[in-house]
């Protein structure tokens, strides 16, 4: 294998696509999309572009790739067996981009959560996904979920949308902020957090109602798989008055009365 191919092939191990794998070493995804597929040329064939430097260290800093795997002296990829320890990647596995190489927002209905749980580091199935894009939602990854459930009525409804930006460090998370936390064991869910990271290496997360039904747990560091901060919604449900207003239209009423009695009066 050339060393295009080499870099795929790590591209592949690490079940990246080539935007999120652009992304971890720091460089555009249409660099690596000229390294691995090739440039257009006029004459319709593609031109492989032959990666620097600063891209080849970048390569083997971030994913540990032993440097003689890269230049066909060693077939073993990494400088050790990986461990089986989660982390928590800076980076989404998987991001997807417009014809001009700007982000999608992909969107994860009711319906593709449990195909989204085994397939959120499988770039064929992330691009299989509804996605659009949306001007005001820039600077970060996004992901929009549709919320399933009324643990937090109150605030969002069944079938509301969510708009997550990709949280790229757990020490980030905000106390008392609406978040989407995506784990093996307790699949997608939508909660208000409290980040004890640092202190106990777990978010403790809330429901928003209070009806009891929906009792405040833990979560384990080692068992999230991404955190989506919700910066945006859309609803269906239309907010009812408040008692105050109420309270105010009925004063509004009983003053016109008042008005159109003394007029008659007058």
């Amino acid at each position: 294998m050339g060393i295009s191919e080499k870099i795929a092939a790590i591209r592949d191990a690490f079940n990246l696509n080539n935007f999120s794998f652009s992304k971890k070493i720091g460089v555009t995804g249409t660099t690596i999309d000229s390294i691995i597929n090739g440039r257009p040329q006029s004459d319709g064939s593609r031109k492989k572009t032959k990666p620097g430097y600063d891209v080849l260290t970048s390569i083997i800093n971030e994913f540990n790739i032993n440097p003689d795997y890269l230049f066909g002296k060693s077939d073993i990829m990494l400088k050790t067996e990986p461990t089986n320890i989660q982390t928590y990647s800076g980076v989404p596995q998987v991001v997807s981009v417009n014809s001009s190489g700007n982000e999608n927002v992909v969107y994860v209905p009711i319906q593709a959560r449990a195909g989204y749980l085994n397939g959120y580091g499988d770039s064929n199935y992330i691009e299989q996904l509804p996605s659009f894009n949306m001007p005001h939602l820039n600077n970060g990854t996004f992901r929009c979920f549709e919320v399933q459930g009324n643990s937090m009525v109150r605030t969002f409804f069944d079938g509301d949308l969510v708009f997550g930006k990709y949280v790229e460090n757990l020490h980030d998370i905000k106390d008392g902020r609406v978040y989407v936390i995506v784990s093996k064991n307790d699949g997608i869910v939508l909660k208000r957090v409290i980040n004890r990271i640092e202190e106990r290496g777990k978010l403790i997360l809330k429901s928003d109602n209070k009806d009891g039904n929906y009792p405040t747990y833990t979560i384990n560091a080692e068992e999230i798989m991404e955190v989506w901060y919700v910066t945006m919604f859309a609803s269906k449900q239309m907010p009812e008055p408040v008692d105050v207003y109420d309270r105010l239209h009925d004063l509004e009423s009983k003053i016109v009365e008042l008005e159109e009695q003394i007029s008659s009066k007058n």
